[in-house]
């Protein structure tokens, strides 16, 4: 076959050695610069060597199309002689083919039906280094195909990039695979640094700032006055390229042509086909690598890259607009020079450039990994142990995935795929879907089940704007016949992945709930309720905040079923972009698993709330009190609200306050024996010392009535309650005979407050606490007011006494004020006054 194409394309040197390494090893890596020919012309060599069928795998539909095309076009045959292709949804092969180019996608769902792949001798990897999911599944699972079933069957891994170590050491066996590589011989490339002459806004979740689109466009217009030959365009999506294609209307003597996955396949073919006059062909980054547009000579490079995230927290998956990687950009620049001379317009500064990433992420490591997981675990290694996965899917995503998948029932608490399991990948979508298409189809029937989820998985079909049922209605009108026709292909194609016929359906419910009844099946977390009745906001099951756009047709909804929302960086709710209008009844049945009632007592509010509640996820949908609620659970409630509010809540008599002082004292004076009555430690053990009285609560008033005095004996064991006064007086004897009262405020000084005529006759303080704490002593005049404080009486009766005695005896004249008050007699009162 190969010896019928006439074209000395770059790589054919390297062809003998490619398939001798592969004789030999069985195994290898073919690097290949783009233009170099390596997807049209290794595929024909290697099925020169081979009996049996080649099999060659591109991630892009688009590409795989593209790719048959091209080598049918070398051979002078039509596509499905000797070479074929296959996609979801369109395969053109004969008796004759012995090239089957096909989806990486679609190699995964041939390995699961039969891992020996009957009848194909050779399976290429093409663009490896793109590393989508299917293709790393395509990778890991062909490796071990052939290590345990066909050791005759050839692989070869084929890239653009020249960093393949990890590939050749993935598909070697016994060491690493051998690496052939071709050298580029493309056209220089002339580099143009084209920035926007104003900032734009940076990228975000699904948004381009329309300014960078106007710069776009004129940079476009300025390429082909100054350039000649057609100019490619790489936008990041299909809405872009839209918006730059009416930016461009008007040009004279020029097709402007869109090129992106979601084109009918004769739109992709007039983007792949050379023309006669000028054309500008905006694509996305299906045209980086595999796919020849011919008659390029200068491309335009937004910078901009479209890439999967996924929100493991709130549930949400979004397409996210990134800047392109300089390895990226360097691929975008290679197509102006696969057939002559050309230049490149990038649509940023040579700093920026610097500053890009070297190479893009992995999907493995954003995307959501709901379906991988259940490609791992209908292939038997649920966590992907021992495969030649080029990344290991990250912990936390690979935990997410496999809970989903239990959830739907597709994978059981192990991860071993289910029954359930293998129906849900049949059906060839996300596992959310395929639950949607296999439970809904009863419920709206086949046909209508098909026709909204085939909407599901592209929702781009049926134009824009957020109202699902309006889409759908526009596609069964053929409102756009050429997305009506993709639209149907996909739904004969889930059509016939159901094993009913939907005869079973009970009723017909009306557009908008059937839309609505197969989106919340798919996305139960995402069944929302307005905030308030005609508002545009929203709270979803899952428990995130989500917004309508303004002027959105589903304002005003009472509930919503959201198929797709997207939440960017810091901002305080999701958006809504695809969603049906439904009624509690759909989202009750659409969520039956989020569904609870509970009886719940708690505080709340401050103070004891006992209600029954049903939810949904988040949302509340009944309310009502509890008329006699579990006293358990009440007295767990009050002291919830204890530990919340502090023991503030409690009622502080002067009693209560001195004990809990006096129990302070204790603890400082006489070590941790005693209990600790600190805040934190009362909450921690008030379960204990209040126990009785909680238990007899019913509410907030009902705590302010306890005798906390009383409660907090019960943290004394017999022997502490026995000698607390001993130790810790309430009130301590004077020599006049009062018993005052002693101010543990501060447990580590405990303070006795007494006149100073009523202490004569003490040699020294008194001491508390087994004589292990004396009493600071505030003297007092008269009148009350404090004149010394001290520890140390004798001391103070020496010193301190003779200035109080004489800057006082004149004041109060009717008080007693002698030179020894050590020996003096105490009194509590004056001198009776003389008439």
């Amino acid at each position: 076959m190969l010896a019928d194409i006439p074209l000395d394309l770059p790589v054919r040197p390297v062809l003998p050695a490619l398939v001798g390494a592969l004789r030999e090893r069985g195994a290898a890596v073919l690097v290949a610069p783009p233009g170099t020919g390596k997807t049209t012309t290794a595929p024909l060599a290697v099925a020169d060597a081979v009996t049996g069928r080649v099999v060659i795998a591109q991630p892009r539909r688009v590409a795989a199309r593209a790719a048959a095309h091209r080598m049918a076009a070398l051979l002078g045959e039509r596509v499905g002689d000797r070479i074929g292709y296959a996609v979801r949804g369109e395969r053109r092969t004969g008796p004759r083919t012995r090239v089957e180019v096909v989806t990486t996608g679609l190699l995964v769902r041939r390995l699961h039906h039969d891992p020996e792949l009957p009848g194909v001798d050779a399976v290429l990897l093409d663009e490896c280094h793109e590393r989508h999911l299917d293709a790393d599944l395509a990778l890991a699972f062909s490796v071990e195909a052939r290590a345990t079933l066909r050791p005759d069957l050839w692989l070869l891994a084929m890239s653009a990039t020249p960093r393949t170590d990890r590939f050749a050491a993935l598909l070697g066996t016994g060491g690493p695979a051998p690496v052939v590589r071709a050298e580029a011989a493309l056209h220089p490339v002339e580099r143009v640094w084209a920035p926007p002459p104003r900032p734009v806004t940076p990228p975000g979740a699904g948004r381009v700032d329309p300014a960078l689109l106007d710069h776009v466009a004129a940079t476009v217009r300025r390429t082909l006055r100054e350039r000649d030959g057609d100019v490619l365009v790489f936008l990041p999506g299909a809405g872009e390229i839209a918006a730059v294609a009416g930016r461009l209307a008007g040009l004279r003597e020029v097709v402007v042509l869109p090129l992106h996955g979601r084109l009918p396949g004769p739109a992709q073919d007039a983007a792949l086909t050379p023309a006669a006059g000028r054309r500008v062909v905006l694509a996305t980054a299906v045209a980086e690598s595999s796919l020849t547009v011919p008659g390029v000579r200068v491309v335009v490079d937004a910078g901009l890259s479209r890439v999967p995230r996924t929100d493991l927290a709130r549930g949400l998956g979004s397409l996210v607009t990134v800047p392109v990687s300089r390895a990226g950009a360097t691929q975008r620049a290679g197509r102006a020079g696969r057939e002559a001379p050309g230049a490149v317009y990038r649509c940023w500064s040579e700093a920026t450039h610097a500053r890009l990433a070297p190479q893009p992420e992995p999907e493995i490591a954003t995307a959501d990994l709901t379906g991988f997981a259940l490609e791992l675990a209908a292939w038997g290694t649920p966590d992907g142990a021992g495969l030649a996965l080029p990344d290991p899917p990250p912990p936390a995503a690979l935990t997410v995935a496999r809970e989903t998948l239990t959830t739907l029932g597709a994978v059981d608490h192990d991860g071993r795929i289910t029954a359930r399991g293998r129906a849900v990948a049949a059906a060839g979508t996300h596992p959310r879907l395929a639950r949607a298409l296999l439970d809904g189809a009863v419920r709206v029937g086949a046909e209508r089940a098909a026709q909204v989820v085939a909407i599901l998985g592209e929702d781009t079909l049926g134009g824009t704007g957020d109202d699902l049922p309006a889409r759908w209605r526009r596609l069964r009108d053929g409102a756009d016949p050429a997305a009506t026709a993709r639209w149907r292909t996909e739904v004969r194609r889930l059509r016939a992945a159901l094993p009913t016929d939907g005869a079973d359906e009970r009723e017909r419910l009306p557009d908008d709930l059937a839309a609505g009844l197969l989106a919340g099946l798919a996305y139960p977390e995402r069944l929302a309720r307005a905030r308030r009745p005609g508002g545009s906001a929203y709270l979803m099951a899952g428990g995130t905040a989500a917004e309508l756009a303004p002027g959105s047709g589903l304002a005003g909804a009472a509930w919503l079923a959201v198929a797709v929302a997207d939440r960017s960086p810091g901002a305080p709710a999701a958006r809504v972009r695809l969603a049906a209008p439904i009624d509690e009844a759909t989202a009750r049945e659409a969520g039956a698993a989020l569904l609870d009632a509970a009886r719940e007592v708690a505080w709340s509010g401050g103070d004891v709330v006992a209600r029954e509640v049903v939810r949904l996820g988040a949302v509340e949908l009944v309310d009502r009190p509890l008329t006699a609620p579990d006293p358990e659970l009440v007295a767990a409630a009050l002291l919830d609200g204890l530990r919340q509010e502090g023991p503030g809540l409690l009622r502080w008599t002067p009693d209560a306050t001195g004990l809990r002082r006096r129990l302070a004292f204790c603890r400082q004076a006489l070590g941790d024996g005693w209990p600790d009555v600190s805040d934190a430690a009362l909450l921690a053990r008030a379960g204990e010392w209040l126990g009785p009285e909680l238990a007899r609560a019913r509410r907030r008033a009902d705590l302010h009535r306890v005798d906390v005095a009383a409660a907090l004996r019960r943290l004394l064991d017999w022997r502490q309650a026995a000698r607390l006064d001993e130790l810790a007086p309430e009130r301590v004897a004077v020599p006049s005979g009062s018993r005052i009262r002693v101010d543990y405020a501060d447990p580590a000084a405990p303070v006795l407050a007494v006149k100073l005529q009523e202490t004569f006759g003490w040699r020294d303080v008194p001491r508390i606490a087994d004589g292990r704490v004396p009493v600071l002593l505030h003297l007092l005049s008269p009148a009350g007011r404090p004149v010394a404080v001290t520890a140390d009486l004798a001391s103070f009766w020496r010193t301190g006494y003779p200035q109080v005695r004489a800057e006082l005896r004149g004041r109060y004249p009717r008080h007693p004020w002698p030179e020894d008050p050590t020996t003096a007699e105490p009194t509590r009162r004056a001198a009776p006054r003389r008439r």
